[in-house]
């Protein structure tokens, strides 16, 4: 309330003194060009709070002479301006202050093993849905006011602070925290890590770097964990490229002994392609399990028999490791397997050298497009002109790595590359998981989002005791135990219709048990791990975990 008392304090000092004036230079008015002397100072004070207030005008008009007459119409024209400038400069903001959503400044009610969230972006959104799954509680500090009651409103637990303050760190009640992240700039998260660790020397503090050059000073300040999304989101979209680097099955997920679950897609000229997965015959030919499959964006668990595989399909595969590099053979084109094509890699921030580094480790040859003309960059232009795309010969490349950071712009660029060649695979990065769906109408075959990235490593970070397997993947697994599920079969659980997740092993006694037939009990003690969409894995530990 502190600018509206203010702006009333200003208003009532203006019309004081126009009050004043004016019933000065009134009073007189009426003496000398009026010729009134029995008009009294009270009386001309009457007769301007009349006019200001639009009650009347008393017993002294009508005026005779005409700069009384001027003046009078001056104090009219003057009072309703001053009424006019009330409405949007005091009483409207009145109005809102006093309708506007209070956000609590202190954590309110009895707290503890929280976690602290200094700013919130959309790569926040994951790990509080990580976190709340968990049923661990945590509070957002936001300085913005505005943000901050949005967030509240929208039933965040935040306060509205200033996180490069002690006291908020102790009005967030840190000492009992169980973790302090911070996600705003490499520069300011600096001065949050400082902060926190005076509140608390003994907190832990985990902070996410934008250039992994500046990890070191993230150190130096005290944090305990830096993490660098955009360095594994880079290697992960490399890994994408189906020539050489996701082949290798590099990017299996380990769950045990010789068992491994692996995203492969299907490439164009695959033999798969045009069969249904009933068709396919997967597990027949080679033993593997499908989990789950992704048609353009849209992933489905289990996948239906009657689905039609198609170019750009992704295939969520179990099994042992042998297994796996038998159907690597069938998801891989013919045409391909032979040929080691160049990739083309739009953008060179850090996410675009990361990739850069993962195709030159696998010896793959790559043409570097950026809008800035730096080292190492090939073709220096705007991504989005055809005449750049053609001078890096986008349409004889094998692979398209977009990784802009503007998922408009990469959307737009995707449209152009689809037109300058329908049969290059496109791999993108979205730095929201909403531009995810756009990217894959656009003709992307593959979209990793950096907030999913950011998130899932935030939340295998803090979340120690329930392991989060997969941090660089559109599909989540998880280790974890489900207490509820003991004594159930799998078919009495009925995990899939309740969550839409798969349950893909069961750890039992140190050993990994994969062949999981319908009448499987659940037995006390057991971890399984389940595989997911975000929503499904969290849905699932909602329901059946602890």
């Amino acid at each position: 309330m502190g600018t509206w008392r203010r702006r009333v304090s200003i208003y009532l000092v203006l019309i004081l003194s126009l009050m004043v004036g004016f019933t000065l230079l009134y009073h007189y008015g009426m003496i000398y060009f009026e010729g009134d002397r029995s008009q009294t100072i009270f009386e001309s004070i009457h007769m301007i709070v009349q006019t200001f207030t639009t009650t009347g005008y008393g017993n002294d008009g009508p005026w005779t002479t005409p700069p009384m007459l001027i003046f009078v119409s001056v104090i009219d024209i003057a009072g309703v301006a001053l009424i006019f400038i009330a409405l949007p400069v005091l009483i409207v903001p009145w109005f809102e202050e006093a309708l506007s959503v209070t956000v609590p400044t202190a954590i309110k009610g009895t707290v503890d093993d929280h976690v602290i969230i200094c700013g919130y972006t959309p790569r926040i959104e994951t790990l509080i849905a990580e976190l709340t799954s968990w049923g661990i509680d945590y509070v957002i500090i936001e300085p913005d006011r505005e943000l901050a009651a949005t967030l509240y409103e929208g039933e965040h637990s935040v306060i509205n602070a200033d996180p490069e303050s002690v006291e908020a760190f102790s009005a967030a009640r840190v000492r009992s925290a169980r973790a302090v992240v911070t996600d705003t700039s490499d520069a300011v998260d600096v001065s949050i890590v400082l902060t926190a660790k005076e509140a608390a020397d003994g907190v832990r503090v985990i902070s996410v770097v934008d250039e992994p050059e500046r990890e070191t000073y993230h150190r130096l300040a005290g944090a305990d964990e830096v993490l660098s999304p955009r360095e594994l989101l880079g290697e992960s979209l490399a890994t994408k490229v189906t020539t050489g680097v996701s082949t290798d099955l590099d990017d299996a997920i380990d769950v045990g002994e010789a068992f491994d679950i692996v995203e492969l897609p299907i490439q164009q000229h695959s033999e798969l392609i045009g069969r249904t997965l009933a068709e396919s015959s997967i597990r027949e030919r080679v033993g593997v399990n499908v989990i789950g499959a992704w048609y353009h964006g849209e992933f489905e668990t289990p996948p239906s028999p009657s689905t039609v595989l198609r170019r750009g399909t992704i295939l969520l595969l179990a099994g042992r490791h042998d297994q796996l590099e038998r159907l690597k053979e069938l998801t891989l084109s013919d045409v391909r397997r032979h040929e080691r094509g160049k990739t083309v890699v739009v953008g060179y921030d850090e996410v675009g050298e990361s990739a850069v580094s993962a195709l030159a480790g696998a010896e793959l040859p790559y043409t570097i497009i950026d809008a800035d003309d730096k080292p190492g960059v090939d073709v220096v232009g705007d991504a989005t002109d055809p005449d750049v795309l053609r001078t890096a010969a986008v349409d004889d490349a094998q692979s398209v790595i977009l990784a802009l950071p503007d998922d408009t712009v990469a959307q737009y660029v995707t449209l152009v590359i689809r037109d300058l060649d329908p049969s290059v695979e496109v791999i993108a990065r979205a730095e929201e998981s909403e531009a995810m769906a756009k990217m894959y109408r656009a003709g992307a075959e593959y979209v990793l989002s950096l907030g999913t990235v950011t998130g899932r490593m935030l939340a295998s970070t803090i979340l120690e005791d329930e392991e989060v397997v997969s941090l660089d993947t559109q599909v989540e697994i998880i280790r974890t135990s489900a207490p509820r599920l003991a004594g159930y079969t799998l078919a009495d659980a009925n995990v899939r219709t309740r969550t839409g997740c798969t349950v893909v092993a069961v750890e039992r006694n140190d050993a990994v048990i994969t062949t999981l037939p319908p009448d499987f009990r659940i037995q006390a003690g057991d971890t399984l791990v389940i595989a997911g969409t975000d929503q499904d894995t969290n849905r699932f530990t909602e329901l059946l975990s602890t």
